[in-house]
């Protein structure tokens, strides 16, 4: 088992032994900083995954180009030995018969090799590329996960914001509402007010 594959299956493990939010039987609370580890652990290692099986697509060159060597080597075996059969006289029709029939068991031993190398270097491509959509599978769902897991408590804080912006909002225009009110009363009560007698003077 790769390392990426322990680090998703301890992600699943942390997941699934989180705690629930109240009142919730989807949303789990989540420590932050040890999910963040994991994440970054699991990002740090996804490329050398991907390196590795990249590696072992590149190999089937190799596999092909060694089954070519093979398969070119007992042609020129076949041949070799064709011309040291047909090299004397008394014996050269069996020499050419002979001859024809190893050219041909060459050719079909070495269509043999080729095919099966060329079914192995796909066998391993195909597998290495399954393998890695599953990794990045994996690593797609949590990093989605997270996405959406911040997001909602973006979201949450937001509304949060947004209520006590309302609650003060309201508050002031009260305090303005009550200023105003007063302001307007006060002329009002000076007028109101009698005005303090005056003594007659004599004359």
């Amino acid at each position: 088992m790769s390392r990426i594959e322990q680090l998703i299956g301890e992600i699943e493990e942390y997941i699934d032994s989180c705690k629930y939010q109240p009142l919730s039987n989807t949303k789990i609370i989540v420590n932050k900083e040890e999910m963040e580890e994991l994440l970054v652990e699991l990002r740090l290692r996804v490329p050398d995954e991907i390196k590795k099986y990249q590696k072992i697509i590149s190999q089937q060159d190799a596999i092909l180009a060694d089954a070519k060597q093979q398969a070119d080597s007992m042609l020129a075996d076949a041949r070799q030995q064709t011309a040291e059969m047909v090299s004397e006289n008394e014996i050269m029709q069996q020499a050419y018969a002979k001859a024809n029939e190893l050219v041909q068991q060459a050719q079909a031993q070495a269509d043999q090799i080729l095919n099966s190398a060329s079914q192995e270097a796909n066998s391993v491509r195909m597998s290495a590329m399954d393998y890695t959509d599953q990794m990045l599978a994996s690593v797609e769902t949590l990093l989605s996960n997270s996405i959406r897991d911040q997001q909602q408590k973006f979201d949450d804080y937001i509304n949060s914001v947004k209520g006590t912006y309302s609650i003060v909002s309201g508050n002031r225009r009260e305090l303005q509402n009550s200023l105003r009110q007063s302001t307007a009363s006060a002329p009002e009560a000076a007028e109101a007010a009698p005005e303090a007698p005056q003594d007659d003077i004599q004359a």
